[in-house]
C-alpha cells in the first residue's frame, strides 16, 4: 500500500504529505482544488512523462516521493533484486525530483534508477485509472497477459514450457538462417574468419603471456635500481659484522643460556630460526645479483611482444584468454560454414522436431486460455449484471496467426456491446464514458487479485453516472479495497460514503500565492461534505439526514461484507 506521499514545489501544491491508510480512501474538494494534480504527482511518480511545466512557479524544482508498505513476498521484490536496488526492508521509497531545465532524477530506495526502471518497478505497485487513461485495459498489446494472469498458475506453468521451447526455437532458426545466407557472403565470411584465426595462430600466444612480459619489462627499464636495492640488502644481511654476524653471536649465546635457565629455549628457537630464514634470503639475494645483468636487446623484443599482443587485444579482447576463447569460436564457426551443406541439413531436421514439439505446447497454451476466456468472460457478465450493465455483451477474442512468437500463436483483443444490437467492439472504441467507468470498473474487480498490485488510484472514473448505478458503482470499488488499497477522487456521494478515510483537497490563498492543502475528515465533517455534494453550497437538515443515511448504509454494507468473507474463508 502506499503509507505515505510527500508533494512539494508541484503545481499549485507547495509542500503537502499525505499519510495515507489501507483501505478505501476517499479524495474530494472543489473543482481546481488540486485534487486531479495528485494524482498527476502519483503519476509522474510511477514513472509517467514529465514536464518542467509541473514546476511550481518561482522554484527550482519539483520534489514527489513515495513509501510503500509491500509484502516480503511479493514479486517487485524480485525486480528490485535483479537490478541491484536495496530490498532489505519491507518497504519502497520512489522517489523522482523535475527540475526546470527539463531534467529527472529517479531513485528507488535511494539508489538512483533510470525513468524506465522506475516505471516498471512503479508499475507493480501502482494502478492508475483515469476518465479517459485506462492504461492496460485499453492497450490490446496487454490484454494477452491480463487473460494469463486471471489463468493464474496453471497458464504460467504451460507459457513457461512453451517459451523453453520457444527460446531453442528460434537459437536452431537463427543458427540455420545464419548458415542459408548467400554464397558470396558466405565465401566473404570464411575468407574474414580464416584471416583472424591465422592472425591469432601465427601469433604462438601463451597463457597469461602478457602479464609475464609486463612483470619481465618492469625489471628491466628499472635493472639499475632494482640492482642497488639488491646490493644493500645483501650488504645490511651478510656483510661483514652486520645483520647474520650479530644475529650468529646472539644464537650462540642463547644456545649457552638455554642449558642454564631451560626458560632461555623459547628465544633460542626464536632467534635460530630468524638466523637460517635469513640466511636462506641472503643467499637468494646473491644468486639474483650473480646472475643479473641489463639486456637492452631483451627490452626491445619484450616492448615488441607486447605491441603485438596489444593489436590483437584491440580486435579480438581484454586479454590473451579472451583472445585464445575468441580463436575457439573462430574455428568452430569455420568448420560449419565450411561443410554447411551437412550442418544446413542436421539444423533443418533439428528445427522440424522442435516445431512438433512447439506446436504441441502451443496448442495446449491455447486451449488453457480459451478455458480461462470463459471463465472470464462469466465473471465479467457477473460483474456487469451488478452494475446494472446486463444487456452488455463481454467477448475474448482470439486472433490466430502462423507465427510463433515469446508468449504463444495469437493473441486476444476484449470486446464489448454495451447495448443490444451493437456490434462487438474493442476496448478502445467504446464512446460513453459512464459505460466505459462501469466497464473499466468491471473487469478491474476480477483481474485486480490476479495483478498483485499493492495501489489502484481512480480519477474521476465515477463521472457519467448517478443513482442507483453510482451506488452499485461505490460498493464495487469498496470490494476492491478489501484485498487492495483504493485511492479514488469521486464527485459521487455515494462513492464517498463508503471510504475508509475521507480527505478534502482545498484552496488557499496566502500573501497572493494560490496553495493546496489536505484535511482528514471525521464523523460531522464528512456528512456535511456529502451533503455539499448532494445538494451544492447550501447545507439543510434533510441533506444532512440523508447524508447520515448514505454512510449508515455504507457501514451496514462493509459489515454484511466481511460477514461474508469470514463466512467463506472459515
Amino acid at each position: 500500500m502506499l503509507a505515505e506521499l510527500t508533494i512539494r514545489n508541484f503545481a499549485i501544491i507547495d509542500e503537502l504529505t499525505f499519510s495515507f491508510k489501507d483501505g478505501l480512501s476517499v479524495l474530494t474538494g472543489e473543482t481546481g482544488a488540486g485534487k486531479s494534480i495528485i494524482i498527476d504527482a502519483i503519476g509522474l511518480l510511477a514513472g509517467s512523462r514529465g514536464s518542467s511545466e509541473f514546476i511550481r512557479h518561482e522554484e527550482e524544482k519539483a520534489e514527489l516521493e513515495g513509501l510503500f508498505f509491500v509484502n516480503a513476498n511479493h514479486p517487485v521484490f524480485e525486480k528490485l533484486r535483479e537490478y541491484g536496488c536495496p530490498a532489505d526492508e519491507e518497504n519502497i521509497i520512489l522517489r523522482r525530483d523535475i527540475y526546470r531545465h527539463g531534467k529527472s532524477v529517479c531513485r528507488v530506495n535511494g539508489k538512483l534508477v533510470t525513468i524506465a526502471l522506475l516505471r516498471e518497478i512503479a508499475s507493480a505497485l501502482i494502478d492508475i485509472h483515469g476518465q479517459h487513461e485506462h492504461q492496460v485495459l485499453l492497450n490490446e498489446e496487454e490484454h494477452l497477459s491480463l487473460l494469463d494472469q486471471y489463468g493464474g498458475k496453471k497458464i504460467h506453468q504451460a507459457l513457461s514450457s512453451y517459451q523453453e521451447i520457444f527460446a531453442d526455437y528460434e537459437k536452431t532458426k537463427s543458427q540455420l538462417k545464419q548458415l542459408s545466407q548467400n554464397e558470396q557472403e558466405n565465401v566473404q565470411r570464411i575468407d574474414l574468419l580464416q584471416f583472424q584465426l591465422n592472425e591469432i595462430k601465427n601469433a604462438n600466444l601463451m597463457a597469461n603471456e602478457d602479464d609475464d612480459l609486463k612483470a619481465e619489462k618492469q625489471k628491466l627499464l628499472h635493472y639499475e635500481q632494482l640492482f642497488k636495492q639488491l646490493q644493500i640488502s645483501y650488504d645490511a644481511i651478510q656483510g661483514e659484522q652486520k645483520g647474520l654476524d650479530w644475529l650468529g653471536m646472539a644464537m650462540a649465546e642463547l644456545e649457552q643460556a638455554q642449558e642454564i635457565d631451560p626458560k632461555n629455549k623459547e628465544w633460542y628457537e626464536a632467534v635460530s630460526n630468524a638466523f637460517y630464514s635469513l640466511e636462506d634470503v641472503a643467499r637468494g639475494i646473491r644468486d639474483q645479483i650473480h646472475t643479473f645483468e641489463y639486456d637492452e636487446a631483451r627490452l626491445n623484443d619484450v616492448e615488441s611482444r607486447l605491441n603485438e599482443i596489444g593489436q590483437l587485444k584491440r580486435k579480438y579482447g581484454k586479454s590473451v584468454s579472451e583472445i585464445v576463447e575468441y580463436a575457439a569460436g573462430i574455428e568452430e564457426e569455420l568448420e560449419k560454414l565450411q561443410n554447411r551443406e551437412s550442418h544446413i541439413e542436421d539444423l533443418s531436421k533439428k528445427l522440424k522436431s522442435i516445431e512438433l514439439d512447439l506446436e504441441v505446447e502451443a496448442k495446449n497454451l491455447l486451449e488453457l486460455r480459451q478455458h480461462f476466456a470463459n471463465q472470464l468472460t462469466k465473471d465479467i457478465h457477473k460483474q456487469l449484471k451488478d452494475l446494472y450493465m446486463d444487456k452488455t455483451v463481454f467477448e475474448v477474442e482470439f486472433k490466430t496467426s502462423t507465427q510463433y512468437t515469446k508468449n504463444g500463436k495469437g493473441s486476444v483483443v476484449f470486446l464489448l456491446s454495451p447495448n443490444p444490437g451493437e456490434p462487438l467492439k474493442p476496448l478502445s472504441k467504446i464512446a460513453s464514458g459512464g459505460e466505459l467507468s462501469r466497464i473499466m470498473l468491471a473487469i478491474k474487480s476480477i483481474l485486480s487479485k490476479h495483478q498483485k498490485i499493492t495501489s489502484i488510484i481512480f480519477d474521476e472514473v465515477d463521472t457519467g453516472v448517478s443513482g442507483r448505478v453510482a451506488q452499485s458503482m461505490g460498493e464495487k470499488i469498496y470490494e476492491l479495497s478489501v484485498q487492495s488499497q483504493v485511492l479514488c477522487i469521486s464527485h459521487l456521494p455515494q462513492v464517498a460514503a463508503m471510504a475508509d478515510s475521507h480527505y478534502y483537497i482545498m484552496k488557499k490563498i496566502e500573501k497572493n500565492r494560490t496553495s493546496t492543502t489536505v484535511k482528514t475528515l471525521k464523523n460531522d465533517e464528512q456528512i456535511n461534505e456529502i451533503g455539499k455534494m448532494m445538494s451544492g453550497t447550501e447545507i439543510t437538515e434533510a441533506t444532512k439526514q440523508h447524508a447520515k443515511e448514505l454512510i449508515d448504509y455504507a457501514n451496514k454494507y462493509k459489515k454484511n461484507l466481511k460477514q461474508n468473507r469470514e463466512k467463506i474463508y472459515n
